[in-house]
């Protein structure tokens, strides 16, 4: 299993994702993927389904991927997202990481991004009363 964050980090990370879910009923999950053998956006949508994100009830999940080796990243959101969002939506987000990650600030980065796509959900999909957390907050690796 690839180990790319120190623990340190990893805190920092989830306790972000757990910050910009409070505010929406989005889902957001961080996947490092170790030399994924395709393009890193169809590994992103292998991996959006074998974490079951496509399960979320108003289909509102965001995965942010990094294969560290490979030094690519992606941002995909599901259907219910990307029927109500413009084009290009996570370009801002992508930028950020890759001015993070040009100077080796990767948690960083990530953190930043997730901060940003909480804010994007909470004006698509506010927090709702009866929100439940649907996936794990925790990083993924495979």
């Amino acid at each position: 299993m690839l180990k790319f964050f120190t623990p340190e980090q990893e805190e920092q990370i989830i306790a972000a994702i757990r910050s910009a879910e409070r505010n929406t009923s989005g889902e957001i999950r961080v996947h490092l993927e170790d030399n994924p053998k395709r393009d890193i956006m169809e590994e992103a949508k292998r991996v959006f389904f074998r974490l079951g994100m496509d399960k979320t009830e108003a289909r509102n999940g965001v995965l942010i991927i990094l294969a560290p080796e490979r030094k690519a990243f992606a941002i995909l959101g599901d259907e219910g997202i990307n029927k109500v969002v413009p084009e290009n939506f996570w370009q801002e987000e992508r930028d950020i990481m890759q001015e993070c990650f040009r100077r080796g600030a990767f948690a960083e980065g990530i953190c930043k991004a997730i901060e940003q796509v909480g804010e994007k959900l909470k004006a698509y999909f506010p927090y709702q009363q009866d929100d439940t957390n649907e996936l794990p907050d925790d990083i993924s690796y495979s």
